[in-house]
């Protein structure tokens, strides 16, 4: 068989079992519980696993060493703030989130949560979550749709528009059936699998290169500053790419796995994995981003044309063509599993935080689930359509759609579990102001200065916390509510188990 048609059979076999994981999740999927939030049964290490590779998308494998091969390690910014703010979100948001989405009538979305922890009967908050969700997820699944095109066209010289088609084809197919469980248990097989990817590529590579000596040797060559962690870089911009951490707190697709837990005491267990699994990874990215820079510099007759394909070119220099295509798989691996947590998120968003605000009739639970699905499949078709024009790279996509989530809904996460005063106009005009800001800042020349995240999620808690303190007025069904909340933290209670 000729190399191509090796890879071409490692990935048709990864592809067929996703496939099977999401046939197992759709026998097992009875109503919009399960297909939105597995009836609360994750154990802390399905969580962990699945958040972590629903978080690190193409961007880890892609977009973070196409960066590092560019500019150096000033890029690794981002990877610290990111590994700071997930261990952060992990310790103080995933048990009390837990805790409260169920204390406050079994909250199943985020949208829903804030409404029922505000009391909002006028569901505006609800309403204006749905809509934010729907607008940035559009753009971050669009960049997961990019970086199936781009995958396709560096590592088989395929057309970019039917890669991009068929990545969404099979992650479309295993998330309209399984919903939340299967893109859950397809999370954790893909990420075992990036974790063994980014652990062999770069082993293989300082082998390669010579070594630790050699690497550095041939870096600096290229450019010395690029070892350099400062090099290039203002305490601005250090600033600026640290604070991707922030967007943790607002992100649906991640929170709503501590959501899913069994238990509260479950997030610590799931913290210790999650945040074990993000540092290898992150080491990994970085790792092959310098290794890259080195083989090429050492093999000049070689050309990268892509930056953000260096992990797909040395995969394919130094394994055998099934086992890079293994390899290879890894990297579908993550473009898929943060699309199809994505697209899950859009369709509660759809079915639990739109529909249900303007249908006056109850669904049953076959009508949820298929409406569910019906969500999944309008907003993939949207993110397709987007991803059509290819105009702006993979980190850049990502990057704006990180802010605006960490913008409008982190602060009010915060808020809402840490402060008992925050109102339901507090927390609307806030996420409004961070959204606006993230949109203005983001399409505007200060985006260069500094990323729109600061400005936006600054902007939503001053505005959340001066508003509230104007309308707040005593509640003692909130008030009861916060201190359940508080007291399931520390309370043990006998896990859920999915069967």
């Amino acid at each position: 068989m000729t190399d191509q048609t090796w890879q071409y059979l490692a990935m048709a076999l990864y592809m067929i079992a996703m496939l099977g994981i999401g046939w197992y999740a759709f026998r097992k999927t009875s109503d919009l519980d399960d297909y939105m939030l597995a009836g609360r049964g994750l154990k802390p290490g399905v969580a962990a696993l699945s958040a972590g590779a629903s978080d690190m998308s193409g961007w880890l494998l892609l977009g973070l060493p196409g960066a590092i091969y560019l500019s150096g390690l000033i890029e690794v910014w981002i990877a610290i703030g990111l590994t700071i703010g997930a261990w952060l979100n992990w310790k103080f948001v995933a048990p009390r989130l837990r805790s409260y989405t169920e204390v406050s009538n079994n909250s199943i979305t985020v949208p829903s949560f804030l409404e029922n922890r505000l009391k909002d009967r006028s569901r505006l908050l609800r309403i204006v979550s749905g809509v934010i969700i729907l607008v940035f997820f559009t753009f971050y699944v669009s960049s997961g749709m990019v970086a199936g095109g781009v995958f396709f066209e560096s590592s088989f010289n395929s057309d970019y528009t039917l890669g991009m088609v068929i990545v969404a084809a099979v992650t479309i197919s295993y998330t309209l059936f399984g919903g939340f469980m299967g893109a859950t248990f397809t999370d954790v097989a893909q990420g075992v699998l990036m974790l063994l990817a980014l652990i062999v590529v770069p082993i293989i590579g300082f082998v390669q290169v010579g070594g630790f000596a050699g690497m550095t040797e041939s870096i600096s060559a290229v450019d010395p500053s690029m070892l350099n962690f400062v090099a290039g870089g203002s305490v601005l911009a250090i600033l600026s790419a640290a604070a991707w951490g922030l967007g943790y707190f607002g992100q649906p697709h991640i929170i709503v796995r501590f959501m899913a837990l069994r238990t509260p005491q479950d997030a610590k267990a799931g913290r210790r994995i999650g945040i074990g699994w993000m540092v290898l990874t992150v080491l990994g990215a970085v790792s092959t981003a310098l290794v890259g820079i080195a083989y090429f510099q050492q093999n000049p007759q070689l050309t990268l044309t892509d930056p953000e394909a260096v992990f797909l070119s040395l995969s394919q220099a130094f394994f055998h063509p099934f086992v890079a295509g293994i390899v290879l798989a890894a990297v579908l691996a993550a473009i898929m599993s943060t699309i199809s947590s994505q697209l899950v998120v859009c369709s509660s968003a759809l079915v639990e935080d739109l529909y249900n605000m303007v249908s006056k009739k109850t669904l049953s639970a076959k009508q949820g689930v298929i409406l569910g699905r019906l969500g999944v499949l309008v907003v993939a078709i949207v993110a397709i359509i987007l991803a059509s024009g290819r105009n702006e790279s993979i980190l850049a996509l990502v990057a704006f759609a990180w802010a605006g989530f960490g913008a409008s809904f982190g602060p009010a996460v915060l808020l809402s579990l840490f402060w008992r005063k925050l109102t339901m106009p507090g927390a609307l005009a806030g996420m409004i102001v961070g959204a606006a800001t993230v949109f203005a800042w983001g399409n505007s020349p200060l985006s260069s200065t500094m990323y729109e995240i600061v400005p936006g999620f600054f902007a939503n808690l001053a505005v959340a916390a001066v508003v509230s303190r104007l309308t707040w007025k005593p509640n003692p069904e909130i008030e009861a509510e916060f201190d359940a909340a508080v007291a399931g933290v520390s309370e043990r209670k006998e896990p859920v188990t999915v069967s």
